[in-house]
């Protein structure tokens, strides 16, 4: 009983989060956010997997927003975070995306554990508001940081549903590089995008 409220508790704290991230445009924010969501991401592997190989998941998603957060902060160009060309950019307008994401993943997770018993109602929503959370990111921000958050939310939404249904060491192991290619990749872009604007200033 108890485990069933903690992972209520971490589906929770995947929509509060996912919500600031999408609603927000403050980096900071973002990957403070970002990092909760890996730990309720955490809370819901452990339910499939063995204790070690969540914890190896939440330390290598904290190391993905320590990344990402080293190169940000080290920028001395900053980006017109503001400056988003997709439209709409309203806040309302995503919050009203994200309850929309949240309605369609209420009415499929007890289709998809009736189809797949033994996932867990929890596992299954969490998995599935990040996948949509993570949609969303990408379709209305043309920020770059954001994109690369949009892409790591997607991830960790797969990461929940598949840890459920195949615990492989390896696999763990390839999703966990992959998100830390993800991360090293942004931040080489983030650091590249960077250089136009160091030298328009020193001319």
């Amino acid at each position: 009983m108890t485990s069933e409220i903690i992972s209520w508790i971490a589906v929770g704290l995947i929509f509060a989060a996912s919500t600031v991230m999408l609603i927000n445009l403050d980096w900071r924010t973002n990957l403070g956010a970002l990092a909760i969501l890996y730990l309720a991401a955490f809370l819901l592997i452990t339910h499939h997997m063995p204790f070690i190989m969540a914890s190896t998941k939440l330390i290598t998603g904290w190391m993905v927003v320590t990344a990402l957060g080293m190169t940000r902060l080290s920028l001395q160009t900053v980006e017109n975070e503001n400056g988003e060309s997709f439209w709409p950019r309203g806040q309302w307008f995503r919050l009203i995306l994200m309850c929309i994401v949240v309605i369609v993943t209420i009415g499929s997770t007890p289709r998809i554990e009736a189809m797949i018993p033994g996932l867990g109602l929890p596992v299954i929503a969490g998995g599935l508001m990040l996948i949509g959370a993570g949609v969303l990111q990408l379709g209305v921000t043309s920020n770059l940081l954001s994109m690369i958050l949009g892409l790591l939310i997607l991830l960790a939404g797969f990461e929940i549903i598949y840890a459920a249904v195949e615990s492989s060491i390896l696999v763990a192991g390839l999703l966990s590089i992959t998100s830390l290619g993800l991360s090293l990749t942004g931040s080489y872009l983030m650091i590249a995008g960077s250089f136009p604007h160091d030298m328009e200033e020193e001319l």
